[in-house]
Formats: structure tokens, C-alpha cells, sequence
């Protein structure tokens, strides 16, 4: 059974977490030279296949006492927290222009972008924290996917003009806030329980 307030969560961490990133910046460069619903089919199936990944490796700490856990999860997510409050920012990176604009060249070049620059990125890791913390693997899983896809749709079809209205510092400071309050919260029950 899927928790919608557990989806709903997850989602909302994730999202905010990944609007900022490097990603978000990739999917609009990739959506201004191609056909969007391309680059979105090869990104989106590689956030699945991160995903699959993440929630795998949470649920696995899952085996561990709840205690340990939730004080692992909590040193992760103020991690997390501090992560993107002293991110600087980065450069997007040179992405290359596929020979043709055929559905498997895009969707290819979209899948490969993403699946490396995504690989142990901090969405990935709270992806596994949320897993362990909550122990619904399908939930979370499903919160994280639609929250990375979301991002990816937003950076592809929409995304200058929302920067343009939503400072990204802001929106960096409410995921960090998020990502403080579960940190906080998980070494509390960690203490507490």
C-alpha cells in the first residue's frame, strides 16, 4: 500500500533539493536544442534507474536497529543541509550536440548526462536516507521519481522562466531548511527512542 503523506513528503524534499542542482540546468540546455518529450524520456529513465537504487540501498538499512537508523539518517540530512547551504554553485557542463535529432540519439544523450552526473549525488543519497527512514520503499520511491521527474520536466520545458521569478537561493535555503528539520527530527527520535 502506497502512503500518500509519505509520497507527498518525499516528493517535496526531492524536488526542492533537486531544482537547484546541475541537473535542472542540463535538462534546460538539452530542452532548448531538442524535442522536450525526447530528452525528457531518456532523463526520466535514468532518474528511475537511480532511484531503483537508492531505495534499494535504504532499505537494506532498514536491517539495522531503528536507533541506529534514525541517528544515520539524521547526521545524513543535516549533512545534506549543510551541502547545499555552502554550495556555491556550479558551471553546467559542454554538452554535445547528438549527430541527428533521431528519438534514440536524444533520449540516449539525456540518459547518459543524467545517469552520470547523478550517480552518489545528494538527491540519491536523501533518496536512501527516506527509504531507511520510513521503511515503504514503494512510497518513497514513488515520491522520489515523481519529484526528480517534475524537476526534469520544469528544467526542460519551463525552466528559465521560473528562475527568472523564484530566486534559486531561495529555493536552495527552503530544501536545506527541509533537509535541517528531518536531520533534526531523526536524531531526535534517535535520542528519544
Amino acid at each position: 500500500m502506497i502512503s500518500i503523506t509519505v509520497t507527498a513528503l518525499v516528493f517535496g524534499v526531492i524536488f526542492l533539493a533537486e531544482l537547484p542542482d546541475k541537473t535542472a540546468l542540463a535538462g534546460l540546455v538539452l530542452g532548448t536544442r531538442y524535442r522536450a518529450s525526447y530528452v525528457f524520456a531518456g532523463v526520466a529513465a535514468a532518474f528511475l534507474l537511480h532511484v531503483v537504487l537508492a531505495v534499494a540501498a535504504g532499505s537494506v538499512l532498514t536491517l539495522l536497529p531503528q536507533r541506529i537508523v534514525h541517528a544515520i539518517t539524521g547526521v545524513l540530512f543535516l549533512g545534506g543541509a549543510a551541502m547545499l547551504l555552502l554550495h556555491k554553485g556550479e558551471e553546467e557542463g559542454e554538452i554535445r550536440r547528438p549527430a541527428d535529432q533521431s528519438f534514440w540519439k536524444v533520449a540516449g544523450t539525456g540518459f547518459t548526462l543524467i545517469l552520470v552526473a547523478e550517480f552518489g549525488d545528494l538527491t540519491q543519497i536523501m533518496t536512501a536516507n527516506l527509504a531507511a527512514r520510513y521503511d515503504d520503499p514503494l512510497s518513497v520511491g514513488l515520491g522520489a521519481v515523481l519529484g526528480l521527474w517534475a524537476v526534469a520536466a520544469l528544467g526542460i520545458v519551463g525552466g528559465k522562466a521560473l528562475m527568472k521569478k523564484v530566486p534559486l537561493r531561495l529555493i536552495t535555503q527552503i530544501a536545506a531548511l527541509l533537509m535541517l528539520a528531518l536531520g533534526v527530527w531523526s536524531l531526535w527520535e534517535a535520542v528519544a527512542g
